[in-house]
């Protein structure tokens, strides 16, 4: 076995050693190929998806069931059983199932209840938490009399980092004082979002108000028969919530004395306006003389940000990623006419990601800073360092590929995976570049003899350190166990990355280094 290693290395030696040389007798061709790599590289990059962090399947499926507003308990608890009914015969996967009606809390009631599903080990079923949640909410869409959303569990919930406070992967936000237009605006976005391949479940924040009885004055009417508006106002106020007369002391004790009609609250909005009211003049007015009853709804809740009143348009992805979905939502948005003083900006995840990539590219630029910077410290030279540094950028033609071949987008995790590769990738390079230095310095060597003999004592070390590396990550990249996904790409960065890195700087790495080195002996010849 081992003589049949020492062989393998052998053949794998010569055949290196064959490629070094034609390499250094072609330098400028070995250049300009390696060039055009990274160039199509870069090209295929914007077909990389990209969000903020990878969706993970960790066994959990969330379906909300909303009703009318003023609907009564009863009436959702049934309903509440009739999906529950429907789930357990569309999803064979379940293991356990929580249902709760009336939610209740700052934006919920009666009218509101939840479902949800804890699924069996994914080793278990053929289909992933994604997969049954997007079938599932196609197959409860026609349910009458209910609006049915139905979620996945994700990484965003797990970590905590979902953006703006809501659940769903796309959020696009809309800032306006009015609110009636500002509904108008949300109908009108949701309407467009509705149509975009791969969106689903979408809604809008603002829930539909709770009905309301407004009483209008006629200042016109008041007017004319001897009645102020602020007289009106205070009558019904003491019919309804009552007005304090009086104070009664009794013992060193104040009671405030309160002039209300009894059971008020009860007091039928007919049985208000045939009360009459005392005009200037001593005659007697009714109610409904001067004021009209106009039915509306009143918001449950006004969202704001910043100080200003916002209303979220939000929905779930499902078979896309974020960033191509957000592509598409721009240009459907362009054909919205925005009113003056109103704007229209992605929110949610979308923001968290853009924050996200801002600070990550710092660290990588930071990161590659130092990494050169430690080198220039440890090789007493500008010159050495920055030769090593070609290794780096090498290192993004088998990320692209890796991420295409996988289908796996450009998100947090990959951008952390690019971080390891700056500090990872140049340790080939440095044995190298360090090795040429020393059979130079130490045996005088010349330069050609010198490269061709470092990269043949080096390349199993080589191969050795970047095969370790490579094969310890592949059971991260591979993803198994639930909730794996959310780290499969920066294993597969890391992969990726180091391979291309690897193989293509045991040739550019001797190309670049002799020519920096034929230039500054030139140089040194003509001083």
């Amino acid at each position: 076995m081992a003589v049949k290693a020492k062989k393998i290395f052998s053949d794998i030696e010569n055949f290196y050693k064959k490629i070094l040389d034609y390499s250094l007798r072609h330098r400028f061709q070995v250049i300009v190929i390696t060039a055009i790599l990274l160039a199509i590289s870069i090209f295929l990059l914007r077909y990389v998806g990209r969000e903020y962090l990878p969706q993970t399947d960790e066994g959990e499926v969330s379906i909300t069931v909303e009703m009318e507003v003023g609907t009564r308990l009863s009436v959702m608890d049934q309903k509440l059983k009739e999906v529950s009914a429907l789930v357990k015969q569309f999803v064979p996967e379940i293991d356990t199932i929580e249902e709760s009606a009336g939610t209740g809390g700052w934006r919920g009631g009666a009218n509101q209840g939840n479902i949800r599903l804890k699924l069996v080990p994914a080793s278990k079923r053929t289909r992933s938490s994604m997969e049954i949640a997007a079938d599932l909410s196609k197959k409860l869409s026609g349910i009458p009399g209910a609006i049915i959303r139905v979620r996945a569990s994700g990484a965003q919930m797990m970590f905590g980092m979902r953006g703006g406070g809501g659940q769903e992967r796309l959020q696009i936000e809309i800032r306006g004082y009015d609110m009636e237009v500002a509904q108008s605006l949300a109908e009108q976005v949701r309407r467009v979002v509705e149509n975009i391949k791969g969106v689903t479940d979408v809604r809008i924040s603002r829930l539909e108000g709770a009905p309301e009885q407004h009483l209008v004055i006629n200042r016109e009417r008041a007017s004319d028969m001897k009645l102020s508006v602020s007289q009106i106002a205070s009558f019904i106020q003491t019919i309804l919530m009552g007005t304090q007369a009086s104070q009664f002391r009794e013992g060193g004790r104040e009671y405030r004395i309160l002039v209300k009609v009894k059971d008020s609250e009860k007091l039928d909005v007919n049985d208000l306006l045939d009360l009459t009211i005392t005009n200037s003049e001593g005659q007697q007015i009714s109610l409904r003389n001067v004021v009209e009853v106009r039915p509306q709804r009143g918001p449950q809740q006004i969202e704001r940000r910043d100080r200003e009143r916002i209303i979220n348009v939000s929905a779930e992805i499902a078979g896309r990623d974020l960033g191509s979905v957000i592509a598409d939502a721009r240009r459907a948005l362009k054909t919205i006419p925005v009113p003056r003083d109103f704007t229209i900006n992605f929110t949610g995840d979308y923001e968290e990601q853009q924050k996200a990539n801002r600070e990550l590219m710092i660290s990588i630029l930071l990161a590659l800073f130092l990494v050169y910077m430690v080198m220039a410290m440890l090789y007493e030279s500008l010159k050495d360092p920055f030769i090593v540094m070609f290794s780096v950028p090498l290192a993004i033609i088998g990320v692209v590929i890796i991420l295409i071949l996988t289908d796996t987008t450009l998100n947090m995790q990959t951008y952390i995976g690019l971080i390891m590769l700056g500090g990872i990738v140049v340790n080939n390079a440095i044995l190298l570049v360090d090795y040429t230095n020393l059979l130079r310095r130490r045996d005088g060597m010349e330069l050609m003899e010198a490269i061709k003999e470092a990269g043949r004592r080096r390349l199993r070390p080589i191969l050795m350190t970047a095969l370790t590396t490579i094969i310890a990550m592949i059971p991260l990249a591979l993803g198994l166990g639930e909730g794996s996904e959310v780290r499969t790409p920066l294993a597969r960065a890391v992969i990726g990355g180091l391979t291309s890195s690897t193989f293509i700087t045991l040739v550019i790495i001797p190309v670049i280094y002799s020519l920096f080195e034929q230039r500054r002996e030139k140089r040194e010849k003509i001083a």
